[in-house]
């Protein structure tokens, strides 16, 4: 009895090491990443921030590969949308918080803390920092592009030199890849077996939407 229990509490002790190097390897890759299942921001659809009312969570069934990671979509056709611009809706600086970037620190930032902006999405390690960079924005993204290349080359992955900052630099958008108007938010998780899929693009929305904690 006793040996079985020893060996319960040393598996639950390797799962527990596991996790924490996981969490710590997710902090030095180019885009964040949930750190058990190695999927881009969370698992969470990124078109669907520009498209639906809020962020849907994507399946593994609609899925792709781009910057060396997987990312997750609620639908062939956002899949499909994005593979052919990911810098447009992939998450500034890898999913990194920006106003941590600002500040001359990497920290992650959590998919459903963010922040829609001049067909740009922005994550952020907490509230705190998303109220910061709303009451001060041009001034937090100066700093963090100028934080970004000193602080990228610190971590790893085949996309480290072409941040999804850079690459929307040189995307060329046409009118059907216009993202809807700015949204600040955090939302609730969402169970996937309940999303819809969403239009490959939707039209505009005429007022932020922003959710309570």
């Amino acid at each position: 009895m006793m040996r079985q229990i020893g060996k319960q509490i040393l598996t639950i002790a390797a799962w527990l090491l596991l996790a924490a190097a996981a969490r710590a390897d997710g902090l030095l890759t180019t885009i964040v990443t949930d750190p058990l299942t190695g999927v881009a921001i969370d698992g969470y659809d990124p078109v669907s921030y520009f498209t639906d009312p809020e962020p849907q969570p994507g399946v593994p069934d609609y899925e792709y590969d781009w910057g060396g990671v997987p990312w997750y979509f609620e639908s062939a056709a956002n899949r499909d949308v994005f593979a052919r611009n990911p810098a447009i809706y992939a998450p500034q600086y890898g999913g990194h918080c920006v106003m941590s970037l600002s500040r001359g620190y990497l920290s992650d930032g959590k998919a459903r803390l963010y922040v829609v902006e001049g067909m740009k999405l922005y994550f952020f390690y907490s509230a705190a920092n998303r109220d910061a960079y709303l009451m001060a924005r041009a001034a937090a993204v100066a700093s963090a592009e100028q934080n970004w290349p000193k602080l990228r080359s610190a971590l790893s992955g085949p996309d480290s030199e072409t941040p999804a900052s850079t690459g929307l630099a040189v995307a060329s958008a046409d009118a059907s890849s216009v993202p809807p108007a700015d949204v600040a938010s955090e939302i609730p998780p969402t169970d996937a077996s309940t999303a819809e899929a969403a239009p490959a693009i939707a039209p505009a929305a005429a007022d932020a939407n922003v959710h309570a904690n």
